[in-house]
């Protein structure tokens, strides 16, 4: 079966800022099924059939958490961390900043964001 490539969705500040509840909701959940699975792993034996189930459930969460973000149009570049494009780079949020407030270009990355007001 071929790739299907995505066209990257354009997002306004105004578009982006309308979206970002959702993507924070859907986010802290995500945060808060993975914290409870990693408290398990902590007291689960190595190696033993429910951790692999654990690890599993984890891995599980973070994928259907990055597909719901990319169904949204948006980014996924790393765990919690969502870009929005703007068509001269990007607007970057990561759990658990309060809102939508930086940006960096397509070039640079998280390390080199700024602030947008």
């Amino acid at each position: 079966m071929p790739l299907k490539l995505r066209t990257p969705r354009r997002f306004s500040y105004e578009e982006a800022l309308a979206v970002f509840p959702v993507v924070r909701d859907l986010t802290a959940e995500a945060v808060r099924e993975v914290t409870e699975v990693t408290r398990e792993l902590e007291l689960t034996e190595a190696g033993s059939a429910q951790r692999e189930e654990l690890e599993t459930s984890y891995q599980a969460i973070v994928e259907e958490w990055a597909r719901e973000i990319e169904a949204l149009g948006l980014e996924v570049k790393g765990p919690w961390l969502v870009d929005w494009d703007c068509g001269d780079g990007y607007y970057c949020w990561q759990h658990p900043e309060p809102g939508l407030a930086h940006f960096h270009g397509y070039d640079e990355g998280f390390a080199s964001r700024v602030p947008i007001n």
